[in-house]
């Protein structure tokens, strides 16, 4: 049945609310004002073109020619941009009906040049809003489904890599200390001290998979990308005809909350929250280090500058890039 648990704005086509019985569980603001005025943590935001860091705010080859990008994160460019997807007015929010269900669809037009991206590109996203019973537990259910096309005929090619950057706190504390964590994989791309990967995969320490780990109130402090899929060659740039899986699981013994997230996409960034700095604003209280953690299923960090991860992030003229990520919470 369809779920009234969420509510989502034009701007960003962010995620506002993920209610869990009068509870919500995701960081944001009241206005869509206060989002523009102090939305530095990118609290909700679909994040576009590029989700994550691209290395000195580079696109080394496309179309044969490289491409500089704003830099906003030390040398770098990181989630889109100055004005990435997340900052924009998206058309919507519009009803319609996806595979036979009640859905919301955003939609906007990402011009040639934008943030120094290539190309005019359309972009989509539809949240369908779902209940479930499961053994006579009430889980609210939030399907999130991206779909990106290259329309313009500037270029012949560009590169999206697009994720949801919500931030969840199961607690009714102000810090995500005591939530317990499971991952699928303890596989990572090692980075840098800019958060570029360096090359190599490996296992990261003190992780092991789907086995669970406490959050404390520094410690672990993870801003990293987690890899499900270490077979890059497989990822397609349409990963909707691959199969959800649960990447993450979350738990807060105070409240009983459960968070669930599964993705089609190959890898995620999970990060603790270490950088939040959002000062007091009309009802809510200041929100800083570890007030939210978010999981931001993707590509492979960096990957368009990458040879051998490059493809699962370019986008041709005529193709279609796709992407799905579900959200599953309740109290139990």
């Amino acid at each position: 049945m369809p779920s009234d648990a969420f509510k989502f704005l034009p701007l960003g086509a962010i995620i506002q609310e993920f209610n869990i019985r009068g509870r919500n569980i995701v960081q944001g603001f009241p206005t869509a004002e206060l989002y523009k005025q102090y939305n530095f943590p990118f609290f909700g935001e679909t994040i576009g073109r590029i989700a994550n860091r691209v290395s000195g705010a580079k696109i080394n080859d496309l179309n044969g020619k490289s491409y500089q990008l704003a830099v906003n994160n030390g040398p770098n460019s990181l989630h889109g941009g100055d004005l990435g997807w997340g900052k924009r007015e998206w058309e919507g929010p519009l009803n319609v009906e996806r595979n036979g269900k009640q859905a919301i669809l955003f939609k906007y037009t990402s011009v040639d040049g934008e943030e120094g991206y290539p190309g005019t590109v359309e972009v989509r996203v539809w949240y369908v809003q779902e209940k479930e019973q499961d053994g006579g537990v009430e889980k609210e259910v939030l399907h999130i489904e991206f779909e990106a096309e290259l329309v313009g005929d500037e270029v012949k090619e560009t590169a999206i890599n697009i994720t949801n950057h919500s931030y969840f706190i199961l607690s009714d504390a102000n810090s995500i200390a005591g939530t317990e964590v499971t991952l699928i994989t303890n596989k990572y791309q090692v980075v840098d001290a800019g958060g570029i990967p360096t090359g190599p995969i490996e296992e990261y320490p003190g992780v092991t998979p789907n086995k669970a780990f406490t959050l404390g109130e520094k410690e672990p402090d993870i801003d990293d990308c987690f890899v499900a899929n270490t077979d890059p060659a497989s990822v397609p740039v349409d990963t909707r005809t691959q199969p959800l899986q649960k990447v993450a699981s979350f738990y807060h013994p105070d409240t009983k909350i459960h968070l669930e997230i599964s993705t089609t996409e190959p890898a995620f960034q999970f990060y603790t929250g270490k950088y939040i700095d959002v000062p007091a604003v009309e009802s809510l209280p200041a929100r800083g280090a570890r007030s939210g953690f978010c999981v931001e299923p993707s590509r492979y960090v960096n990957a368009i500058n990458i040879p051998e991860y490059r493809d699962m992030m370019v986008l041709k003229k005529g193709e279609v890039f796709g992407s799905k990520i579900v959200y599953r919470g309740w109290e139990a």
